[in-house]
């Protein structure tokens, strides 16, 4: 018997999550475990990218209709980060995962009391971007890939603190250029695993349903209640990830 009145609206609340600042994976992944705890990890992983791809696929629709995302830097950032995303899946077999999770606490709470400590950042678009930040894109979209494919936890949350960060977006716009390279390394990962083994169609089509129904209702809110809104949501799901991180190290 599949628990659907579980499933259903973890879906639906991961859609909403990540639809405004990422870190849907932390509500969907621990859910499909649970549900499914003789099937094979690689099969729950993609079938959670097929719930996830749709969520994302209609949070990036509904902002590209509101906000002006800087392609010029947001493209190179999401081809460098396919590239980047098989690279560090080839470092699995040469390194293990673990080893990347202290240094992912460091970096999470950094971000963290960085973002809390400025006020100000990413309330407003503080700057164009220009040709030169191509470059610095693609650096930053190949790092961020790598470290997607190699380990992963919180890169939605990386996404958009980077590009308020480096290219002087705010978080409405920071959201809507996370949410290009999520789309891509999405539909990635679904080829990758989908050719590693099978995927629950049927379960992840079901979820992606409520996954979309979910990132219409975030990308709503975010757009309604601007910048400040998605900052403390930024806020709550970073401290989240610091959490369970500490909490898989403690283990």
């Amino acid at each position: 018997m599949i628990d659907w009145y579980i499933l259903a609206p973890a879906a639906f609340f991961a859609g909403m999550v990540d639809a405004v600042v990422g870190g849907g994976g932390l509500i969907q992944i621990p859910v499909l475990l649970s549900q499914f705890p003789q099937t094979a990890i690689p099969t729950l992983f993609g079938t959670n990218k097929v719930s996830s791809i749709a969520g994302t696929g209609a949070a990036l629709w509904r902002y590209r209709r509101s906000v002006s995302i800087p392609w010029m830097v947001v493209l190179p950032a999401t081809a460098a980060a396919l590239v980047g995303a098989g690279g560090g899946a080839a470092l699995v077999a040469l390194l293990p995962r673990e080893t990347m999770r202290p240094l992912v606490v460091v970096l999470m709470i950094a971000v963290a009391l960085y973002t809390f400590a400025r006020k100000d950042l990413g309330h407003r678009v503080t700057r164009v971007v220009t040709r030169a930040d191509r470059w610095k894109g693609a650096l930053f979209g190949g790092i961020i890939g790598v470290y997607d494919g190699f380990f992963g936890p919180g890169t939605g949350s990386f996404l958009i603190f980077g590009f308020i960060r480096l290219f002087g977006m705010d978080f409405v716009q920071g959201s809507a250029s996370a949410k290009v390279v999520n789309f891509a390394t999405n539909l990635s990962a679904i080829v990758f695993f989908a050719s590693h083994g099978p995927i629950l169609w049927q379960i992840g089509l079901a979820m992606a349903v409520c996954n979309l129904a979910g990132a219409y209702v975030g990308t709503h809110f975010a757009l309604k209640h601007g910048a400040g809104f998605i900052r403390k949501a930024f806020l709550g799901v970073v401290v989240v990830l610091i959490i369970k991180q500490l909490v898989d190290l403690a283990a």
